[in-house]
């Protein structure tokens, strides 16, 4: 018995007592509702044996004894009352079998008791401490998710009673453990960050935790992604540039670009190179224009009060430019939920967010709209401009156009493009096939692996992640057609 205990805990116990008593063992609570239940003969694993179980449960717990015994028809049931802590219902171990049940039955499970009575304590507490820690983590998710949609007063008061405090300018680490678990590799990074930093297990990806850390000197500085890599030897660390605690969406897309190209290091990590943001590239005027486009969705009024309001269906749309179908996971809601707000949005914007085109530009005016330094000129009259859907006024702009040749400047020469096997015509066309693989592979005369490898390489060069979202496809895309529209396209 003790060796089933700590081998199998409760259940295999309650196998092994089923088995001698030739019937159905199980532990009930003092109201009759079975914890734990098992059946080794299929003669009596019926619900006739737990039912009886069950009145004789509420029967011992009404006349407030230690042990009950019951006889009825071919059965006969044995009670058992376990040992609990004081302010713990006491669970009741209960035999039913075909009468005359096995000798020595009774002495056999009033030895069982105690070992019984330790594993579900054990187990008890163990269930708890699940539950604590799930609690804990949905919160650091909870705060992380505040982050992502700028709503930063309401993360700092979350924060501050998970602990740490929220540090203020941050870099964000994207650890991805490809061998070991997740929850190992949570604590060693606490370990290495002095808990200094914030670890939360991404809601999207089952392999990856987000590290949120004070970009500051001290043992959780830049060396924290290098140390974890060093340390944890099956894991690639991707690392953002420092940015103030309202820019941790920026943060987290660097560091999962970065990440893509910490898989072919042998180091196993990278930092994201610099690069200026297009948000802040763009200007007052791209300021203006994002407002005019989101318009439509930020003034959105709900019909009823348990729809979306427009707070709820901005924060859908950014999830689901940042993580396409798997925004289901990260915002807990079912597919269909999100297929009907994104069909609202699409008719408040008046846009078709299944073309590259369209999803690039809400992506550029959402990310706008997230930077507060920006400022918004003002307009002469009382009438709010019409919305432009293009963002090409925008994109005309040199400041952008130097941004698209800096952004497109790894590819190599243009000139080049006109072979299919080239870099520029490989991308160019993915994004033309609305960044589907299959289609991509169709236009090149190549095979789905074949075009999936080429973007692979293209990701490496690019050092951004192009085929796991959040993907630089939206990028892109405005970078091709600033660079369009500077040759008169």
């Amino acid at each position: 018995m003790h060796g089933l205990a700590r081998s199998g805990g409760t259940q295999e116990l309650l196998r092994w007592v089923s088995g001698r008593a030739e019937g159905w063992a199980g532990l009930l609570g003092g109201d009759g509702t079975v914890l734990h239940g098992v059946a080794r003969v299929a003669d009596s694993a019926g619900v006739g044996s737990a039912a009886l179980a069950a009145d004789c449960a509420r029967e011992l717990t009404a006349l407030g004894a230690r042990s009950f015994s019951f006889d009825k028809g071919t059965h006969a049931a044995l009670l058992y009352s376990l040992d609990a802590p004081p302010d713990v219902p006491a669970p009741v171990l209960a035999v039913v079998g075909r009468r005359p049940l096995p000798d020595g039955l009774p002495t056999l499970l009033a030895d069982a008791a105690l070992p019984l009575a330790m594993c579900w304590a054990a187990e008890t507490v163990e269930r708890k401490r699940r539950r604590v820690d799930l609690a804990e983590s949905r919160g650091r998710e909870a705060v992380l998710h505040l982050l992502m949609t700028g709503q930063l007063s309401i993360a700092h008061q979350v924060a501050g009673a998970l602990k740490p405090s929220l540090p203020d300018p941050v870099r964000v680490c994207v650890v991805e453990c490809s061998g070991r678990d997740r929850d190992e590799v949570a604590r060693i990074c606490a370990d290495l960050s002095g808990g200094r930093s914030w670890i939360v297990r991404c809601p999207v990806y089952a392999s990856h935790l987000i590290l949120v850390v004070p970009a500051k000197p001290g043992r959780a500085d830049g060396r924290l992604g290098p140390e974890v890599a060093s340390v944890v030897d099956d894991c690639f660390v991707g690392i953002s540039e420092d940015v103030t605690l309202a820019d941790t969406a920026t943060a987290y897309r660097q560091a999962f670009h970065a990440l893509a190209v910490a898989r072919g290091l042998p180091e196993r990590h990278a930092r994201f190179g610099s690069a200026p943001e297009l948000a802040l590239v763009a200007g007052a005027e791209g300021a203006r224009w994002a407002d005019a486009l989101l318009a439509p969705l930020l003034a959105h009024l709900p019909r009823r009060g348990q729809d979306p309001g427009s707070q709820e269906l901005a924060a859908t749309l950014t999830s689901w430019l940042a993580f396409s179908s798997h925004a289901t996971d990260h915002l807990k809601i079912h597919r269909n939920t999100l297929a009907a707000r994104l069909r609202l949005i699409g008719e408040l914007l008046e846009l078709d967010l299944h073309k590259v085109a369209d999803q690039s530009a809400i992506d550029l005016a959402l990310r706008i709209r997230a930077t507060p330094a920006l400022p918004r000129p003002a307009r002469p009259g009382r009438t709010p401009p019409e919305p432009v859907r293009s963002p090409d006024e925008i994109l005309r702009v040199p400041a952008v156009r130097s941004w698209a040749v800096q952004q497109l400047r790894p590819l190599g020469d243009p000139g080049a493009a006109g072979s299919t096997a080239a870099p520029y015509t490989t991308l160019r066309t993915w994004l033309a096939c609305e960044a589907q693989l299959g289609p991509c592979a169709a236009a090149l005369g190549i095979s789905v692996p074949g075009a999936r490898k080429r973007l692979s390489r293209l990701e490496a060069v690019l050092q951004r992640s192009l085929l796991r979202t959040p993907s630089a496809r939206y990028d892109l895309w405005l970078a091709f057609r600033a660079l369009d529209l500077a040759d008169g396209g």
